[in-house]
């Protein structure tokens, strides 16, 4: 007998149910991969707690007149019969807007253009020596010499010594009196150079001592750099017939663009900043025309009545010239097909 499809009754539903939505990106990431996340939360945390916080305090106060004088909210006094007495203090830190920033632009607040000059000359001298010198030193650690060892070991000396005792040294050799610079100049019947009695001279003293300091690092770096490069390539270069300046441009140069891209930034960036050069060896001398930008901040942040304030404006225009030089860069080297 045929059953009629209409007579049986469908099986019972319930209500439909909504497909289920995909987890989103940052759920799944920290389910899938939670064990990496809670090593990175600390990481994180310290660097809030050491970076972050005081970054955001800084802009604020940058903001503020504060100083000295006027950091606290309240004054308290001693009463007799003991205890203290806290009424509001008058002349606390208000909120200026930009005016700490218009005073420094403007010049009528310290010497921030004579500084920033400083700092161009001081950064751009540095980085420069920094690289060709280390460059030279790398390309000749890089071949087959007798006590290359040796040569590695000294050569990395400077780097080794604490910044403090290398300036003391250098401020003794530039010494007007009792320096080698001087005993060396007089010994071939040159007169004696007062070092620190003219701008340019003063300043020439803590370039070379930061030259000193610095072109290890950038050897070292850059040595590691030329031997990742594939002996084949100069080789076959070598049999195309090129010379050795030919083989070092098409090569060498190629080949340590990557390296260099990183050192020079990180180069650049840490001159910019470096304090206890200018500060020990030429402490600004002659009347404060070798100051750059760091120590101009520092001077204005613990000298004097502390203008913490200014300074801290001071450390923002620093980071902002910082920030733009990096993008900058960055661009430029994308324009030139480096991933970076």
């Amino acid at each position: 007998m045929a059953i009629d499809p209409q007579t049986v009754a469908a099986p019972p539903t319930g209500p439909a149910r909504a497909p289920s939505r995909p987890p989103g990106r940052i759920r799944r990431a920290a389910t899938t991969h939670w064990y990496a996340w809670a090593m990175v939360v600390p990481v994180v945390i310290v660097l809030g707690v050491l970076v972050l916080y005081p970054l955001v305090r800084g802009i604020f106060i940058s903001f503020t007149d504060l100083n000295e004088s006027n950091q606290r909210d309240e004054i308290c006094t001693k009463v007799l019969g003991g205890g203290t007495e806290c009424v509001p203090n008058p002349n606390a830190a208000e909120f200026v807007g930009l005016d700490n920033y218009v005073a420094i632009l403007t010049g009528e607040k310290g010497e921030f253009w004579l500084q920033f000059v400083n700092t161009i000359v001081w950064t751009a001298s540095c980085v420069a020596l920094h690289y060709a010198i280390g460059l030279g030193l790398a390309v000749m650690l890089n071949r087959k010499i007798r006590g290359r060892g040796i040569y590695r070991v000294l050569l990395i000396v400077p780097w080794a010594v604490p910044a403090f005792v290398s300036a003391f040294a250098w401020k003794f050799i530039f010494n007007e009196r009792n320096g080698l610079a001087n005993l060396a100049l007089t010994s071939i019947g040159l007169e004696p150079v007062a070092w620190f009695s003219e701008r340019w001279t003063s300043l020439f003293t803590a370039i070379v001592t930061n030259v000193w300091l610095g072109v290890p690092f950038m050897m070292v770096a850059l040595l590691g750099g030329l031997q990742s490069i594939s002996a084949d390539l100069y080789e076959a270069a070598e049999m195309d017939g090129a010379t050795p300046w030919q083989r070092f441009v098409n090569v060498t140069l190629p080949g340590l663009r990557p390296v260099s891209a990183t050192v020079i930034l990180l180069g650049t960036i840490w001159t910019f900043n470096m304090f206890p050069i200018i500060f020990l060896v030429t402490e600004g001398q002659p009347a404060g025309q070798t100051e750059i930008l760091v120590t101009g901040a520092f001077r204005a942040a613990f000298e004097g009545i502390r203008q913490y304030a200014f300074a801290s404006a001071y450390g923002m225009l620093i980071l902002s010239m910082l920030v733009v030089f990096a993008v900058a860069y960055r661009k430029m080297l994308s324009r030139q097909g480096e991933v970076w």
